[in-house]
């Protein structure tokens, strides 16, 4: 059974940093992509990055430049490393999985970790 789960969460002063990782399991098919979104309170789930199969990362405007995405295959573990966070950063961080069996598309969220950013 698939399972995606986030950690590394917390509560960091403004200026720290952060690393998430996101760990899948039970997941036998192709990977084609991880994603990290994240959503603050009253406010729609955004992408914050994403990294696919062949490592081509992309990132949200908001983040470029502070944010970068990074995967360790040996652990199926994929990385958020936070720099220069701000409180407009405080959010919920998910991450989703997407695989496939070339036939059909697939993905899969994890339950989100905490990150708290004080001015």
């Amino acid at each position: 059974q698939a399972q995606v789960v986030e950690s590394g969460g917390g509560l960091v002063q403004a200026g720290g940093s952060l690393r998430l990782s996101c760990v899948a399991s039970g997941i036998s098919l192709n990977i084609t992509a991880i994603g990290w979104y994240r959503q603050a309170p009253g406010k729609e789930r955004v992408l914050v990055g994403s990294i696919t199969e062949s490592g081509t990362t992309n990132y949200g405007d908001a983040v470029k430049g502070r944010f970068s995405i990074s995967r360790d295959n040996t652990k199926n573990t994929v990385y958020l490393q936070m720099n220069s966070l701000k409180p407009e950063d405080t959010a919920v961080y998910y991450c989703l999985v997407q695989y496939t069996d070339y036939v059909h598309e697939y993905d899969h969220w994890g339950q989100g970790t905490q990150v708290t950013v004080s001015s």
